[in-house]
């Protein structure tokens, strides 16, 4: 487990980002510190316990996919966000259930890929200069060295698999004038005097998406690893500032440094143990609507996840992962259904259920203003970067937050999300104005809130097409 936050803990911190929703905050603060219980158990005992996955059930827009995301951040727990509407019975075309598990080994991945890179950076960006000084005081190139004969060429192949470049260090002379030179460049690499200076580099060419690798994967069979490893690799050159290439060159080097084998099975445990997937619009995959006998079947789909939550083995490219102990989130707005019309067996594997309330005129205020990350604070920073100092009075931002609540009211409700709409409308000119402006500083009042879309959340008409 990577964190020791106790619930309460928790909840603070998702109290920074998500207004209300009291109830949900304190169930998955509880899943999330059962994990942390279940670490500390005896191995036999940790077997036994399962996650307690949980189903979150309430309107669009109220916060089930925010608390999610923001909760694995909060835990740097390796975390998917899936629609369930994406998946397709076995045998259809489409995503197959599996994927989420190879998207999660992923995203564990590249978190420990992270964590030792961090360790050997110290050494990473010591060699990292050492190339910039190079590149940026090129020695004297000398002719090519001939390969003859059969070990020299199996020498030569073997530095390439190896990941050095015997042509660039063997292929150069170094003066006494080139030696200087990198000495009074590298004091001034050093001192940061030279971070704006631009410098070629050799970078690796990006795998380009194909549809077969993502179908290999599937089997556990990671195309682009078998190729690099026959192959050498195909490198690119690239002219960035230093500032930027070193930073390159640092995860070329740390890439170097570290156990990759090491890296993927600490990535296997960290899913298995620490894995968080989101599954998204669960209640669309319910037998609950019959009107579309034509499609795929949903309660086929459901059958395919069903053993992926209840705990099976999925082959990744980067080795086998259990599912028992991943936690799984259901999310759903169960409109047109309910929770009941799951299959049985898919409904006893989410034994918690969170009911999330619909947000009221009040909790949009706070929405706007309140966490770190609030709407108001948003636009304001970006208006602000032209130079331009933006202000809301009180009460504009409680008309922006009345108008959002009776649209939502009189139409569709979609939550939180139409603040966005609402703010966007009331700013539109601004944003269009602000970088030819003369102006430093402008207020948003309710005069002007009114003036933009007073008239538009009034007409019936109008509000369906713009707001």
């Amino acid at each position: 487990m990577t964190t020791q936050m106790t619930p309460k803990q928790i909840v603070q911190q998702l109290d920074k980002y998500i207004v209300g929703q009291d109830e949900a905050k304190k169930a998955v603060a509880i899943a999330l510190y059962n994990r942390y219980r279940r670490m500390q158990l005896s191995e036999a005992m940790q077997q036994d316990i399962t996650p307690k996955n949980l189903l979150m059930i309430g309107p669009t827009g109220v916060g089930k996919t925010e608390i999610a995301r923001r909760l694995a951040k909060i835990v740097q727990a390796p975390f998917v966000k899936v629609e369930a509407t994406k998946f397709t019975e076995v045998g259809y075309v489409g995503r197959d259930v599996e994927s989420m598990i190879r998207d999660l080994v992923d995203v564990a991945v590249k978190i420990e890929e992270d964590i030792q890179y961090q360790d050997v950076r110290v050494q990473a960006t010591r060699a990292a200069n050492k190339q910039l000084v190079k590149l940026l005081v090129p020695g004297i190139k000398k002719a090519p060295k001939q390969i003859n004969g059969f070990q020299d060429m199996m020498a030569a192949l073997n530095s390439l698999s190896q990941g050095e470049e015997p042509a660039v260090q063997n292929n150069e002379e170094v003066s006494d004038e080139v030696r200087n030179q990198r000495l009074s460049v590298k004091e001034q690499l050093d001192k940061g005097l030279l971070e704006d200076e631009e410098v070629t580099i050799q970078v690796e060419e990006s795998h380009k998406i194909n549809p077969m690798n993502d179908m290999m994967g599937q089997m556990g069979i990671d195309l682009n690893s078998a190729m690099d490893s026959i192959l050498p690799k195909k490198k690119v050159s690239r002219t960035l500032p230093v500032k930027e290439a070193r930073e390159v060159l640092i995860e070329q080097e740390s890439s170097k440094l570290v156990d990759h084998d090491a890296i993927y099975q600490a990535a296997i445990q960290r899913a298995e143990n620490d894995g968080i997937i989101f599954i998204d619009e669960i209640d669309k995959i319910t037998a609950g609507n019959k009107k579309n006998s034509g499609e795929v079947s949903r309660e086929g789909v459901q059958r395919d996840i069903l053993p992926i939550v209840e705990g099976s083995s999925v082959n990744t490219k980067y080795g086998t992962v259990k599912t028992d102990h991943i936690l799984f989130i259901g999310s759903g707005a169960f409109a047109e259904s309910k929770p009941s019309d799951l299959i049985a067996e898919l409904q006893g594997r989410f034994p918690i259920r969170v009911e999330l309330n619909d947000l009221s005129e009040t909790d949009f205020i706070r929405i706007l203003t309140a966490p770190d990350n609030a709407l108001v604070k948003q636009y304001i920073a970006m208006i602000g970067s032209d130079g331009i100092h933006l202000t809301f009075t009180k009460e504009s931002i409680e008309e922006i937050a009345k108008i959002a609540y009776q649209v939502n009211h009189d139409s569709q409700n979609i939550g939180a999300r139409r603040l966005a709409t609402v703010l966007e409308k009331v700013l539109e000119d601004i944003m269009y104005e602000a970088p030819d402006m003369q102006m430093g500083d402008i207020t948003i009042t309710q005069e002007y809130v009114d003036q933009k879309v007073g008239s538009i959340a009034s007409d019936s008409d109008l509000t369906k097409y713009i707001l």
